[in-house]
């Protein structure tokens, strides 16, 4: 049996076993198996030195993606960048390689939207430093970073300079005033509806929402974006698509990602 699985603290919630199991199950790759562990991030260092060679591949949730830099043999280019591991694959040599798969998972999430050049980067933690990544990817040239904490909000402006992007940071509550056309929420649940209140009195056609909360769906700010009259795009897509990325790095199959889609649709019924 081949082994992947998702570790975190809290992981109950997480649906990456069933994204991975259903792709397992399409390709009838039956010798592969994927779970969860609850694992903190003083116990990641033991844990993952204690898995042995069935051990092929990781996920990681939080709070696991800075400390995993500390266990990764190499580290990816993205990976270092973002400052965020969230995958770890298993090496010939036994080590682990280190992989950040949320930068491709937000850039297939929203490729398809037309950007004109600029978006808006909500937050400035870990996801939105793998936002910001995803954007330069895109081929924006000129990013709004709208956050609360100013000292990580540079640390994100900084990045994006380093890839030849303009940037600058804004007060979190007046996001909506650059009028964007594409937006990266990148902020936890909790600060949804805060920042709902910035789309009320705005207009926001032609404006596309990529809002990484999948949960409880539509969050309070899909449905401030939508009633301004913009378009939103459930993190859902996002968490599909960097799934289907470490499930080709772990096993080297190309990834059922509409199975896996409609796994996740039917899991948090949607």
């Amino acid at each position: 049996m081949l082994r992947a699985a998702v570790l975190g603290s809290p992981v109950a919630h997480s649906l990456s076993p069933v994204l991975h199991s259903a792709a397992y199950a399409a390709l009838g790759l039956s010798e592969w198996s994927y779970g969860l562990r609850e694992v903190t991030e003083a116990e990641l260092g033991s844990v993952v030195a204690g898995l042995d060679e069935t051990w092929r591949g990781l996920s990681l949730t939080m709070p696991l993606k800075e400390v995993a830099f500390e266990v990764a043999t190499t580290v990816s280019d993205v990976a270092r960048d973002a400052g965020a591991v969230n995958t770890l694959v298993r090496r010939g040599d036994g080590g682990w390689d280190a992989h950040n798969t949320d930068v491709t998972g937000i850039v297939r999430a929203v490729e398809h939207v037309g950007h004109g050049g600029s978006a808006v980067v909500l937050g400035s933690g870990a996801t939105a430093r793998s936002a910001a990544l995803a954007v330069v990817e895109l081929g924006v040239r000129d990013v709004v970073v709208a956050a609360r904490n100013a000292q990580a909000a540079a640390e994100v402006v900084d990045l994006l300079a380093r890839h030849d992007v303009r940037a600058r940071h804004v007060p979190l509550g007046t996001w909506a005033d650059a009028r964007p056309a594409l937006v990266v929420s990148a902020l936890a649940p909790a600060a949804s509806e805060v920042v709902a209140e910035s789309a009320q009195c705005a207009d926001l056609s032609g404006t596309t929402l990529l809002d990484v909360v999948y949960a409880d769906w539509p969050t309070p700010l899909a449905r401030a974006v939508t009633t301004a009259g913009g378009a939103v795009v459930s993190g859902l897509d996002m968490l599909v698509h960097q799934a289907a990325e470490q499930f080709r790095l772990f096993t080297g199959h190309e990834p059922p990602v509409e199975v896996m889609l409609a796994a996740a649709r039917e899991q948090v019924g949607s």
